[in-house]
């Protein structure tokens, strides 16, 4: 409490210079005297400059933004979209019993810097369900991950369409309902039954825990299948889709009805994701990942062994990587 005076005259006096400094630059400018400036004063003074010559420019451009979105409102209105405010344009969801579900059940198995990640991954799987309104359900939360989320994002308790249950999926859920996805399930996916419940691990392990879900579906008694991401996508390079991007997949397959399609959608251009078919036949990638982040079932072979330039375009595909936090094997 003493270093507050202090604290308050330091800062006063960093404002009275900068008003000091204005007050020369003003000064300056009327007597045409801008020679006296520094070169950041002259910097600052041209930018201001711009700014008000660009006035009615950008007075312009607001009406035609504004119109704009006028017509826009007018042509969603004819086919039907309902608006809802200023900001936005949401189109009428249609209703669904289809239900995805988060296993958050794997809390004790991460580390607090993967919790962070996967609670980074549940906010864009709540930012992009907010667009279709399917039941979505956060299991056996708790833990790590809701201290994270109080800690970090207190207005998760207002999230709207979203479920919190401090039970396991199975407690509150009929089994035959239930349908477990993992890479390492037999089964792939062809169809989505609106009717089932379909479950996503909640688990950035690295490959700490292969087959842990493919385990937790059988241990249970539950239905379980893969996505069929082998038979449309081949991977340049040795990735894992986070949870995010699988529940975004079924979304859009929802949405589109075509599983290529929807991969394509939601894929990130830096995974390197090609159509089966037009992959390079004599580069394979060999490594089989692990269930808990729904990777491609595909073997990589080993680091030492590669050629040169392999190792180039894969350094090459990483140095693309946008700056959004992405779970890597």
């Amino acid at each position: 409490m003493a270093d507050t005076p202090a604290v308050q005259e330091s800062s006063q006096e960093c404002a009275n210079d900068e008003n000091e400094s204005a007050k020369d630059e003003k000064e300056a400018i009327q007597s045409g005297e801008t020679e006296m400036l520094s070169k950041r004063q002259r910097k600052r003074l041209l930018k201001n400059q711009q700014w008000e010559e660009q006035r009615e420019l950008r007075k312009q451009k607001r009406k035609e933004r504004k119109q704009q979105r006028k017509l826009e409102r007018q042509a969603q209105a004819e086919d039907g979209v309902e608006w809802t405010g200023k900001k936005r344009l949401r189109r009428s969801a249609e209703p669904s019993s289809l239900r995805l579900v988060i296993d958050c059940s794997f809390d004790n198995l991460m580390v607090i810097k993967d919790v962070k990640k996967l609670h980074k991954q549940i906010q864009r799987c709540y930012a992009e369900n907010r667009r279709t309104l399917h039941p979505f359900y956060l299991t056996s939360h708790g833990g790590q991950l809701k201290q994270v989320m109080d800690e970090i994002n207190k207005g998760w308790v207002n999230w709207k369409d979203v479920h919190f249950e401090p039970d396991a999926f199975h407690e509150i859920m009929k089994k035959e309902d239930l349908v477990y996805l993992t890479s390492d399930s037999p089964n792939v996916l062809q169809e989505l039954d609106e009717t089932k419940a379909y479950v996503i691990g909640g688990l950035v392990d690295h490959n700490h825990h292969k087959g842990i879900t493919f385990g937790r579906a059988q241990e249970l008694g539950i239905a379980h299948a893969q996505l069929p991401l082998g038979s449309f996508v081949k991977m340049n390079s040795r990735k894992v889709l986070a949870v995010n991007h699988v529940f975004e997949i079924i979304l859009a397959f929802l949405e589109k009805r075509d599983w290529k399609e929807a991969f394509f959608t939601v894929l990130p251009q830096r995974k390197g994701a090609v159509p089966v078919g037009q992959e390079n036949n004599d580069e394979e990638d060999s490594d089989e990942d692990s269930d808990t982040e729904h990777p491609i079932s595909e073997k990589r072979t080993d680091s030492k062994d590669q050629s040169e330039s392999k190792q180039e375009e894969q350094k090459a595909v990483l140095n693309q990587s946008d700056s959004s936090e992405r779970n890597t094997a």
